[in-house]
């Protein structure tokens, strides 16, 4: 096939099914792939929807999107987003291609290790139960990967255990046993959760307590993504600003992430916008990547950013990232979901660590791009034209007249409801010969 290029002059131009095609020549994908991604009947079938979660009565269906322009590691990559907000896409894209510019992304991970807790309470001597824990190790390992045998031959299973000793809770002192497991490319849940349960009675018996709760922490500090991007100041110039001047307000807006945990709210909200969209297309558990990005971003005692920005020696504007990334690509939605399948072989990934570190450039970018539009011309204004749109079609536009309507309200500077309902009825109305904007 040649080289692969993510650079797509003039994609966003394209109608859906031209796009699709483009994307297909891409990467390789077949029919089936194609109709998945496409939406409709290849998706995801009822009957199997029913499968999946309980009192299942339908499917719902979300925007998938393109992000166009990724350089990761050498290889250039297309990047399937489910999301609903308008901009993240485009937004993404646009960082993408900034980034190109000094040389892409550069990515590296940990080895996808999760953490089992057992809780255990009623604990006489805790002290002495954490030793004749730590000394019984080996018993407690066997009997964890007793559990998961295809775990083992692939390389990964328990490989270590810990004792935390918390002397005073709300309801007392507790000891808590935390299970090491190497989980390769599965997210885990199910199979550490399966190790926990299976190692509790041993521990019972160990240290004469009660085990109460059983379960993985997602707080997956131990399976780290990490990115880098470089950015000259050239690709960051503008026709009414220097590239030096755009990187200086970039600096400032991540001064203010770092300092303040309202703005690093709002600022870490952003990096997920692009991670989010990422994991909804291929099948992952977003919830868990969320709450163990936030929890990583408190790590010293006080919310802060999740990216650092800074200039190099030449005056390039730096970005990196580290942050929890617990994705898997065997078992779960991945293996169920065509739309997810085909998301996946679109990113031609050969583990989940690679998959994480996709999802940490994709992060970067979204991050990148926010701030930038927050350092020149505001949040909003790039919104703007997106907005509208959305604002079009909730007033009952249809489609011919959406970006017609979204036109004149971004011209006016006046995108509420009711002037698109105004602009609305003027066009039906037949008077499109004294229709100014």
């Amino acid at each position: 096939m040649g080289t692969k290029n993510s650079r797509l002059q003039g994609f966003y131009q394209l109608n859906p099914l031209d796009r699709l095609a483009m994307v297909r020549s891409f990467d390789g994908l077949n029919e089936s792939d194609i109709l998945a991604l496409h939406g409709g009947q290849g998706t995801l079938p009822l009957d199997r929807a029913d499968k999946m979660i309980e009192n299942v009565v339908g499917t719902f269906n979300l925007p998938l999107g393109i992000a166009t322009n990724f350089h990761i590691n050498g290889r250039d990559k297309l990047i399937p987003m489910v999301v609903e907000e308008p901009s993240i896409v485009a937004g993404a894209s646009f960082a993408a291609k900034l980034v190109r510019e000094g040389g892409g992304f550069q990515t590296s991970s940990t080895n996808p290790v999760m953490i089992g807790q057992i809780q255990l309470v009623n604990v006489a001597a805790q002290t002495g139960a954490k030793h004749t824990i730590l000394a019984r190790k080996d018993e407690i390992l066997g009997r964890a990967n007793a559990q998961s045998r295809s775990l083992i031959r692939l390389g990964g299973g328990a490989i270590d255990v810990e004792v935390n000793i918390f002397p005073e809770s709300p309801m007392g002192p507790m000891l808590i046993v935390h299970l090491i497991v190497d989980c390769r490319d599965a997210m885990g849940a199910n199979a550490v959760n399966s190790m926990c349960e299976a190692v509790a009675p041993l521990l019972e018996q160990l240290t004469g307590g009660r085990a109460y709760l059983r379960i993985l922490s997602n707080l997956s500090d131990r399976r780290l993504a990490r990115v880098q991007a470089i950015i000259p100041a050239a690709a960051l110039a503008r026709n009414d600003m220097q590239g030096e001047d755009v990187i200086e307000g970039i600096l400032w807006a991540y001064a203010f992430a770092a300092v303040d945990p309202y703005r690093a709210t709002t600022h870490n909200k952003g990096i997920l916008n692009g991670i989010d969209p990422v994991l909804i297309a291929t099948g992952q558990d977003w919830r868990a990547i969320e709450a163990g990005a936030h929890a990583y971003a408190s790590r010293s005692g006080r919310y802060t950013s999740l990216s650092v920005w800074d200039t190099d020696a030449d005056g390039n504007l730096v970005g990196t990232m580290e942050l929890p990334m617990a994705v898997g690509i065997v078992g779960g939605a991945t293996k169920v979901h065509p739309a997810a399948q085909a998301a996946l072989k679109l990113l031609n990934i050969q583990s989940a660590s690679e998959l994480g570190e996709i999802c940490a450039c994709v992060g970067l970018a979204s991050n990148l791009a926010a701030m930038r539009a927050l350092a020149t011309e505001g949040i909003q204004r790039g919104h703007m034209g997106l907005h509208a749109r959305q604002i079009a079609m909730a007033a009952g536009a249809p489609g011919h007249l959406i970006d017609r309507i979204a036109q004149c309200m971004v011209e006016e500077r006046n995108i509420k409801p009711a002037r698109a309902e105004e602009l609305l009825i003027e066009l039906l109305e037949l008077k499109a010969l004294e229709f100014t904007c």
